[in-house]
């Protein structure tokens, strides 16, 4: 069975296994690398994409549940969020190994298209299901604020 769904604004198919992870379809079958896996138990936030434009964990995800809808990786990002989070991201030298970042940068993402203006606890909630190895929790902080300023 085809799964066909829209991907950063392009129509895509798949046609595998229905309850494969949208990871893997994007990964493996679509060539789009930026999600990454990191526990594939829905834990980490490596994975994390919009579905709908709500953050989802892609690894645990099923390609089935995008049946016709809109899927967005980072590069789908509009020119303006994605523009403010990377400024933002290079301004306080988020990544140190840089594994983690997509996912918090998608997560931030979700976090600015609900609340323009997010406070410290807002932010630290928002971010809670990204786990970051290098713990550059305070600088993701300051960025997910800067980039709130610089989209306001």
């Amino acid at each position: 069975m085809a799964v066909s769904f829209t991907l950063n604004g392009k129509t895509v198919n798949f046609d595998g296994d229905p309850e494969t992870p949208i990871l893997w379809v994007l990964r493996d079958h679509l060539d789009v690398t930026s999600p990454k896996y990191g526990c594939g138990a829905a834990l980490c936030g490596a994975c994390t994409v919009h579905l709908e434009g709500a953050a989802i964990r892609s690894c645990s995800t099923p390609v089935s549940a995008a049946a016709g809808k809109k899927v967005t990786t980072l590069e789908g990002l509009s020119a303006k969020v994605g523009k403010a989070l990377q400024d933002a991201w290079i301004e306080f030298d988020v990544p140190q190994c840089g594994y983690c970042q997509t996912g918090q940068m998608m997560s931030a993402a979700d976090l600015l298209s609900k609340n323009k203006k997010p406070n410290s606890d807002d932010i630290k909630n928002a971010m809670s299901g990204n786990i970051c190895r290098c713990g550059t929790y305070s600088r993701i902080e300051k960025a997910v604020k800067r980039a709130a300023d610089k989209l306001a």
